[in-house]
């Protein structure tokens, strides 16, 4: 499952083959941008009942390759945000 926030909008084209690979990964910049194999539903299940609820835990807890895109990814919040 791929996952990614409304608030980046420079993701790349190539994001799917940038975060392919061994179990999940994530882009180190944005969590929540993040490549997702449905065989860690267990997993998240178990996070969950635990009372876990932050993402970065969760990319912990399975051990989530963190990637770095070129450019960094965005955080649009405000329209200060915004690149000039």
């Amino acid at each position: 499952m791929l996952s990614a926030g409304v608030d980046v909008p420079n993701l790349p084209n190539n994001l799917v083959e940038a975060l392919a690979g061994e179990g999940a990964a994530i882009a180190q910049s944005q969590p929540v941008v993040g490549l997702w194999p449905v065989s860690l539903s267990g997993a998240l299940e178990a996070f969950l009942a635990k009372g876990g609820r932050a993402l970065y835990g969760f990319a912990d807890h399975v051990s989530a390759r963190q990637i770095t895109l070129a450019p960094p990814l965005l955080n649009v919040n405000r329209p200060d945000d915004l690149p000039g």
